[in-house]
């Protein structure tokens, strides 16, 4: 029997699948470091930002080519920022529901994480993160994931979106102090989870809103050096096929 899913559906279970993969990887890895490296939380931190950051390029190649690979709210909404005049990015109401499907799919996938190493399906974070400098670190992240996206996508150098954007990630585990959220999808999921990855619901709203503010840092930014940039805002995070007519 062959099952077939809608022009219409098919990128929103890439962004659902793609979204809980991405923070499964992170939870996992987090809880995998926690476990085999007990007392060195550095060690902690290179294993968990290496698995992260191949597991998102990978997931980028998987899923790319069917909803662009966003698994984050802020680069759906940059898209449309950018993209809305020139009528190049995604519409507004597939921003809602983009988001949607990523943030169900964060929450999914740290239940999934959580079972996968026998602990309660469904926990709630009780890790504090929510300091002046792990704000600014989330506007900085946040803010040179989005120049780099859609400078990728300018420059006709899309292709290459796995890799660097996998590799930006993971750096900015180690440079930024908040270790790089950069998505409020993933840090909704990871409120759902009380491990080394995890986040408190008392500092999800702070790193939401830092990440939103970095975003659209990032996004001024990138108009400044590409100001012809809203005639590729179709090809983020990769080039995919998008009906203008379907949210």
């Amino acid at each position: 029997m062959t099952t077939r899913i809608s022009t219409a559906r098919r990128p929103l279970l890439a962004e659902f699948v793609g979204t809980a993969l991405l923070v499964t990887v992170v939870i996992g890895s987090g809880i995998a470091a926690a476990q085999l490296s007990t007392h060195d939380v550095g060690l902690q931190l290179l294993e968990n930002s290496i698995a992260t950051a191949l597991g998102l390029a990978v997931l980028i190649l998987l899923f790319g080519p069917v909803s662009g690979a966003h698994f984050n709210p802020v680069v759906t909404a940059a898209d449309w920022l950018l993209g809305r005049r020139a009528q190049t990015g995604i519409s507004g109401a597939g921003v809602l529901t983009y988001t949607a499907a990523q943030t169900l799919g964060g929450i999914a996938g740290a239940v999934l994480a959580n079972v996968m190493f026998d602990r309660a399906a469904v926990e709630i974070a009780t890790k504090d993160r929510l300091t002046t400098g792990h704000v600014v670190g989330e506007v900085v992240a946040t803010a040179g994931l989005i120049a780099l996206i859609f400078a990728l996508s300018r420059s006709g150098r899309a292709a290459l979106s796995a890799a660097a954007v996998g590799a930006y990630i993971g750096a900015a585990y180690w440079f930024t102090s908040s270790t790089s959220f950069a998505n409020p999808a993933v840090t909704i999921g990871r409120m759902f989870s009380d491990t080394f990855a995890g986040i408190a619901p008392g500092s999800a709203p702070g790193f939401i809103a830092a990440q939103i503010v970095g975003g659209l840092l990032g996004l001024v930014l990138f108009v400044a050096l590409y100001p012809d940039a809203p005639e590729t805002a179709d090809q983020a995070v990769v080039p995919h096929h998008r009906d203008r007519s379907q949210p």
